[in-house]
């Protein structure tokens, strides 16, 4: 059983994962962010390729037309400095932003954006000669082979492919005349350099359902780490007992507190037990001032048998209020009738106790509970 316990088999919870990622770890893939940088390299060069060759153009045209007296003039210096970089500076700014709009996109798809002082603090096992010889004769290395071989084998048999499908175009290119020969060929090369890029995607369909299923596997929990885990968010069970006891214990204090103001109790007769109080200038209904069963019942009955307090056994009434009446508040509307029998009957009693009339009949207050409030 305690070997079970110790393996890992549960998923990390939301506290597991929230604790790895603000140390560093949350799930990368390499392969996807190096797709991106590729495949973004590609387009920023088809989309601003055509400017950067015109202004590479006027740069050497600029810098090999240069006379004599422009290149021995000091003067002449930083203007010929400032031509090139005004002539390229757009292109390679366009090229440039894309790359790295692509390049922060593609290494935070997966995982999201985290930043961990914890990651970057050094750490001994990083320099570690053992632990660096582990890392590359470990099981993780033999995946990067892996991988590595998978892309060589990808990225090339790609490669075949496109030199296959364009080997016609590519034999036409060449036996055409200039400068339409460079515009072909400088298109084709892009083409094949984008869809070169795009194969890079077969390898990352692979790796990031791997990295996913690797980060989860990497955070999984022991039964008794899920255990501690809950102890230490919610609180042991045994403490949330114990304080739950307390508060029923004090609100039972409190509650038998208001026991000797009632007027009457009216019991099941020994299951149940409720204590109603009647203002007797006739403001508002009766209420409850306590209530319970079994062992809190007879608690209320010995405290009224101690502060004189009439009992009257009505078990279906004492059900009822139990059951639709909290403490505190005025009983349902529906069983004033039958309250009304149980106080009048109390009134009646304490006139007899003082030698004014005879002793009253308990009245059978049962008959008055609607069909709705019977329990």
């Amino acid at each position: 059983m305690a070997e079970t316990d110790q393996e890992r088999t549960e998923d990390p919870t939301e506290r597991r994962k929230r604790q790895a990622r603000e140390k560093g770890q949350i799930a990368r893939s390499k392969e996807l962010g190096t797709a991106f940088v590729l495949v973004s390299m590609a387009v920023a060069l088809m989309w601003f390729g055509s400017s950067l060759a015109i202004g590479l153009a006027h740069v050497m045209r600029d810098l090999f037309t240069l006379d004599r007296q422009q290149i021995f003039d000091t003067s002449k210096m930083m203007a010929a400095l400032a031509m090139p970089l005004k002539e390229l500076f757009w292109p390679l700014l366009g090229i440039f932003s894309v790359v790295v709009v692509a390049t922060f996109w593609g290494n935070t798809w997966l995982g999201g954006f985290n930043f961990s002082w914890q990651a970057m603090a050094p750490k001994l096992n990083k320099i570690s000669p053992l632990k660096g010889f582990k890392r590359m004769f470990g099981v993780q290395a033999l995946i990067e082979l892996v991988k590595g071989i998978a892309k060589f084998a990808v990225v090339a048999g790609a490669a075949v492919l496109l030199l296959w499908w364009q080997y016609e175009h590519i034999l036409t290119i060449a036996a055409s005349q200039m400068p339409t020969m460079m515009k072909e060929a400088v298109e084709v090369l892009l083409w094949m350099f984008l869809l070169l890029c795009c194969s890079m995607f077969f390898i990352v369909v692979i790796d990031v359902p791997f990295q996913l299923w690797k980060h989860n596997k990497d955070l999984r929990m022991t039964k008794q780490e899920v255990k501690d885990e809950h102890k230490d968010s919610e609180g042991s069970p045994e403490v949330k007992g114990r304080i739950r006891r307390l508060q029923m214990e004090m609100a039972n204090r409190r509650m038998m507190q208001e026991v000797p103001k009632a007027d009457v109790v009216v019991t099941n007769p020994t299951h149940y037990a409720v204590a109603l109080k009647y203002d007797s200038n006739g403001r508002g209904a009766p209420q409850v001032l306590a209530k319970g069963t079994d062992e809190t019942a007879a608690k209320i009955r010995e405290i009224a048998l101690e502060y004189e307090i009439p009992l009257v056994a009505s078990p279906g009434l004492a059900r009822s209020i139990y059951h639709t009446t909290e403490l505190n508040q005025e009983i349902p509307q529906g069983l004033f009738v039958a309250v009304a029998q149980i106080l009048a009957y109390v009134y009646q009693l304490r006139e007899y106790h003082r030698g004014r009339g005879k002793r009253p009949q308990q009245p059978g207050a049962d008959r008055h509970i609607p069909n709705d409030l019977q329990h």
